[in-house]
């Protein structure tokens, strides 16, 4: 009896043919630029599926106090930010005129609808129940949110796996209400300064949560940046305030104490 079952390919095993079929432009002729806008959003969809996925195995890794370990996927969130900036210039040889030419096509669609980044946000630590209101009930989307608002984030992990480390992380964090935004706290903030004056290895995991922190507020900034260059203050397509809302995150440590004890060290 013959085996029947086809061999594995390049584009069976990643399914390029449905991939390519996904770019479908919603503007007549279709506008040039109209493509790159798709594949550059359609690519940062799959980014942040991949840091969803790496920053859920450093919250695992964390819980197994396999340090090492989360210190290198951390890297690795670093370097896929890094290539997630880069993509901002291409997406910036698109001039005003050019967006233009097909913007009125994404009606109401906007990056702010992307419940793959509220995702990232809530597991970092930036959790506002208002965001899970945007995306019907029953969908893929609000169920995915609505889970993440129930879940410890990252930091909450941190501060677990340094308690079981033998700090005297006090109960109130340990034990707080993690649908919540984290908060800053003077005892954590002197906890930390221990941990970077004697503990050489955890410093070290700090300083790459630094790293992670300082990644996203460039990610940030340079979205900011690219949309004022594009539409200058004009409203968002989702019914934002455009560049006016984004500037509003601008400046937002995800981990406050790591920045606090900085004048204290």
């Amino acid at each position: 009896m013959s085996d029947t079952t086809a061999a594995v390919t390049y584009g069976s095993y990643l399914k390029i043919d449905e991939l390519l079929s996904l770019q479908q432009p919603r503007s007549a002729g279709p506008e040039h630029d109209e493509m790159l806008f798709i594949i550059i959003h359609q690519v940062y969809e799959l980014w942040f599926k991949e840091l969803l996925h790496e920053l859920d195995h450093v919250v695992r890794l964390l819980t197994a106090d396999e340090t090492h370990r989360a210190q290198h996927t951390l890297k690795r969130i670093l370097t896929i930010l890094k290539v997630m900036v880069a993509q901002l210039d291409i997406l910036e040889t698109m001039t005003p005129l050019e967006f233009l030419s097909f913007r009125q096509r994404l009606e109401a669609a906007s990056g702010f609808q992307s419940d793959q980044f509220r995702q990232i946000e809530f597991l970092l630590g930036v959790k506002y129940e208002a965001a899970i209101a945007r995306f019907p009930d029953g969908s893929r989307a609000r169920a995915a949110l609505q889970r993440r608002l129930a879940e410890p984030t990252l930091w909450d992990g941190f501060l677990r796996y340094l308690s079981r480390e033998g700090y005297g992380v006090p109960s109130a964090p340990l034990a707080r209400d993690v649908t919540r935004p984290t908060e800053p706290s003077a005892d954590i903030q002197r906890l930390l300064i221990d941990v970077y004056r004697t503990d050489a290895k955890n410093a070290e995991l700090c300083e790459r949560l630094v790293d992670l922190d300082e990644g996203m507020q460039e990610w940030r900034y340079r979205h900011v940046k690219m949309v004022e260059r594009t539409i200058g203050t004009k409203s968002g397509t989702g019914g934002s305030s455009g560049a006016a809302y984004l500037r509003t995150t601008l400046g937002r440590p995800i981990f406050p104490d790591l920045w606090a004890i900085r004048t204290q060290l």
